[in-house]
């Protein structure tokens, strides 16, 4: 099992006017203390707040636009 010190880095990827990609399993630490955790290989993490899913992004940061 890997340690802190040779652990293979998480990939973090900070999308241009959307959500952080951070490579799973994660385990996210809300601001009241309580956790959520997903299993996914690629978790979309909410940088909007904005996620009716928050803290995982559900993509209602996009402008809707009507044709």
């Amino acid at each position: 099992m890997p340690t802190a010190s040779n652990a293979e880095p998480r990939r973090v990827t900070i999308e241009q006017g959307g959500p952080v990609l951070v490579e799973g399993p994660v385990e996210l630490r809300l601001p009241d203390g309580s956790t959520v955790t997903s299993d996914r290989f690629v978790v979309a993490v909410c940088a909007c707040r904005r996620s009716k899913r928050f803290p995982f992004c559900d993509t209602s940061h996009r402008k809707k636009v009507r044709g």
